[in-house]
């Protein structure tokens, strides 16, 4: 198991921390398969009643996938494993019976918010940003974000995040309902417990059963298969191989549409 992908459980709550602050948690193959450990342990963990996601530092909860590892995959690759891989273990951590809060502790970007809107809710550090920047190198969100951003904020709002790659500030977030808590600087405790207390008093199958019900009204089947044709044709794209270029020498991107 990733050393970059950590699990410490205290009393009936476990905490997953992405632990790569040098790369601002971005995401590689091999932490997604750690992640995907990890997640089912917790799952198949009966003293476990809740569970928090956050990211190591304080400059980001995540920015997403791991870019040389994303661009290395050709259209057929990304359609069968990447995008594929990401739904599986997402999917896997929003349906986790107990309760799941992300800590944004950072930016949450790309992959990294889609790995957020995966939990049931998220508390967000004032100042930090979050979005769906895709379309900004030329591909698409690819790991469930486009249904779960819709279900969270409306369509509408999803559109305006992903149609033009823009990023909004942890207060407008919270106003749009994408986050449920804001914070200053550290989490205090006291606030935090204030917030995660109530879901710790209920009775735990009621609460259970009660998330699994509600997962049925969830905009999710759909979005996986037109992400996974949308990601699949956006890496073979002029457009994305420029998208890419220009990140990596943090330059303006000339988008040809090609």
């Amino acid at each position: 198991m990733s050393n970059l992908i950590l699990l410490e459980i205290n009393d009936s709550v476990a905490t997953i921390t992405i632990n790569r602050p040098e790369k601002r948690n971005s995401i590689t193959p091999e932490m997604l398969e750690s992640l995907e450990q990890i997640v089912s342990q917790v799952a198949n963990d009966k003293s476990v009643r809740l569970v928090l996601l956050q990211g190591s530092g304080d400059k980001a909860f995540s920015t997403g996938a791991d870019l040389n590892a994303f661009s290395a995959h050709d259209r057929d690759s990304a359609r069968r494993n990447w995008i594929p891989d990401g739904h599986r273990i997402y999917r896997r951590l929003a349906q986790l019976p107990q309760v799941s809060i992300a800590i944004l502790n950072g930016d949450a970007l790309g992959g990294g918010l889609e790995l957020a809107l995966a939990c049931d809710f998220r508390v967000g550090k004032r100042g930090a940003r979050v979005g769906l920047p895709e379309v900004s190198i030329g591909t698409f969100p690819g790991w469930g974000g486009t249904g779960r951003l819709v279900d969270v904020i409306g369509l509408n709002r999803a559109k305006q995040l992903i149609l033009a790659g823009t990023t909004i500030d942890m207060e407008t977030a919270f106003q749009w309902g994408l986050a449920n808590m804001l914070f200053d600087g550290d989490l205090s405790e006291e606030s935090f417990q204030q917030f995660i207390s109530p879901f710790l008093k209920v009775s735990p199958i009621a609460q259970q059963i009660g998330k699994q019900v509600m997962a049925a009204f969830e905009n999710k089947t759909n979005s996986e298969v037109l992400e996974a044709l949308a990601g699949s044709l956006s890496v073979t794209t002029n457009d994305f191989k420029e998208g890419v270029e220009a990140f990596r020498n943090k330059r303006s991107a000339n988008f040809e549409g090609k």
